[in-house]
């Protein structure tokens, strides 16, 4: 840990993080905990991963990683989060008590050694549990603040996961939600005495998120993010023959990994259109502007997974949207806070590939429209979700908690 400087100390934390430089993992903590630094001495902590450190600084930030299980084991975090783990390997839920205990007794010997004055708990579990518990076991005057991004809201809203999560917003100071709609799913665990703001995460569209050179000849359809289900992929793929009815030389490019990944080749397969769909598997953060700049329109349809996991806000179409492209998205709450149908970019119903395919053959057929629709959709991004204005009202947000 480096030399404290007399600020005031900030423990984050957080299930997803940076595993190493260019990991594919979403920076949205990292990026947001650096921004504070000027403010907060910060201490992250966060879940281990095979070929992690277990403690490291990275940009100012002093970083530990709780073990949970043996390397080989420890496959709860990360590539796509808790939830698609579990999805994914139903065997895991047995590492959840360990994994909760083991993130419980690291942050307790982190506050112990460490002047510790706030909490910012990033999902209500098992974080904002964690926060909360702290809070009970230590005393002082810890504040904590509890970051909701989605699927911690949408998904397991019965039983005793419903409990737990009402135990952490009450034992918040404040609740912070990255979108109007997940504002809605929030307020029946509210107590009387936590107050709840909208406060999304941010992309950075001042220096890395930039529009910038040429577009392709022949029309780019550009998809990014986790091959799941509520990211909608299978309806993109299922509308792609009729884009290719009427433009034969356009291509499907497919940005992310995920388990879906193998379902959906065969799924182009099948439709024969396997030449034109390109599956580029993950990429690092600062490789996807001068991807998005060569494409021509994104695609992505979200809509509701069948356990009710859906998008929290959709910062994807913002990182498109900063790099000059027009975007199409799935009609999906969260998303109306990133795009106005018809001004900011264009809102399609979820999982009906007929009208995602004419959505995009309008934009291919009027590039005036689409223009204007990328143009006005960075300006309304770069009011709303730069890192700038975001990372002021969480600095100004937690100075708020501490007096």
């Amino acid at each position: 840990m480096s030399e404290p400087s007399g600020k005031p100390r900030l423990l984050v934390l957080t299930t997803t993080f940076p595993r190493w430089p260019d990991d594919h993992e979403p920076p949205f903590v990292f990026e947001l905990a650096r921004r504070l630094t000027d403010a907060f001495d910060i201490t992250v902590l966060a879940p281990h991963a095979p070929g992690a450190a277990p403690h490291e600084e990275m940009a100012g930030l002093d970083v530990h990683r709780f073990r949970y299980a043996p390397d080989r084991l420890e496959r709860l975090a990360y590539d796509g989060g808790i939830p698609s783990a579990l999805r994914r390997r139903p065997w895991l839920a047995l590492l959840v008590p360990t994994f909760v205990l083991a993130q419980l007794l690291a942050a307790l010997r982190l506050v112990r050694a460490q002047p510790v004055a706030l909490i910012h708990a990033h999902w209500l579990l098992p974080a904002g549990l964690v926060g909360a518990v702290l809070k009970e076991l230590l005393p002082g005057k810890r504040r904590l603040l509890v970051t909701s991004h989605g699927a911690d809201l949408n998904i397991g809203g019965s039983g005793i996961a419903r409990w737990l999560k009402r135990l952490a917003v009450e034992s918040a100071d404040s609740l912070t939600v990255v979108s109007r709609a997940l504002h809605k799913r929030a307020s029946p665990l509210l107590a009387d005495h936590t107050t709840v703001e909208i406060a999304p995460m941010g992309v950075d569209l001042q220096s890395t998120f930039t529009p910038g050179g040429e577009r392709p000849q022949d029309p780019v359809v550009i998809f990014v993010g986790r091959l799941v289900e509520k990211k909608g992929a299978r309806d993109l793929i299922t509308a792609m023959p009729a884009v290719l009815r009427r433009f034969p030389a356009a291509r499907l490019l497919v940005v992310g990994h995920g388990p879906l990944e193998d379902a959906l080749r065969s799924q182009a397969a099948a439709l024969d259109i396997a030449d034109a769909v390109d599956f580029a598997g993950h990429k690092a953060n600062h490789e996807l502007p001068d991807i998005l700049r060569h494409a021509t329109l994104a695609a992505l349809p979200f809509c509701t997974a069948a356990d009710g996991d859906v998008e929290g806000l959709g910062l994807t179409a913002v990182e498109a949207l900063g790099c000059g492209l027009p975007v199409i998205v799935g009609d999906v709450p969260a998303v109306h806070d990133v795009v106005r149908h018809g001004e900011t970019g264009w809102i399609v119903p979820p999982r009906q590939p007929d009208a995602l395919a004419d959505a995009i053959l309008h934009l291919l057929e009027n590039p005036d429209v689409a223009e204007t629709l990328a143009r006005k959709g960075r300006a309304h991004s770069l009011q709303t979700f730069d890192w700038e204005p975001v990372s002021a009202g969480y600095r100004t947000r937690l100075q708020r908690l501490l007096n």
